[in-house]
């Protein structure tokens, strides 16, 4: 499967919302969340589109060659 940084991007962003939508309609009644549980969520979060991120297979060509230069 070739994948262009587009695609990869809009793929990740779209698993994004749809985790987002599933978590809010999961949420039956509103409440203020503790801290420690928007921290616990956002970190399950992250971990979870890093984990599909890593399952890509983004071949070396499609970055660009560019350089940093201070």
């Amino acid at each position: 499967m070739k994948l262009t940084r587009r695609q990869l991007a809009a793929m990740v962003s779209a698993t994004a919302t749809a985790l987002h939508h599933a978590q809010a309609q999961a949420q039956t009644e509103p409440r203020a969340a503790a801290p420690a549980d928007e921290l616990q969520a956002a970190r399950e979060r992250l971990k979870a589109n890093s984990d599909l991120m890593a399952q890509q297979q983004v071949p070396m060509a499609t970055e660009p060659a560019f350089q940093f230069k201070a």
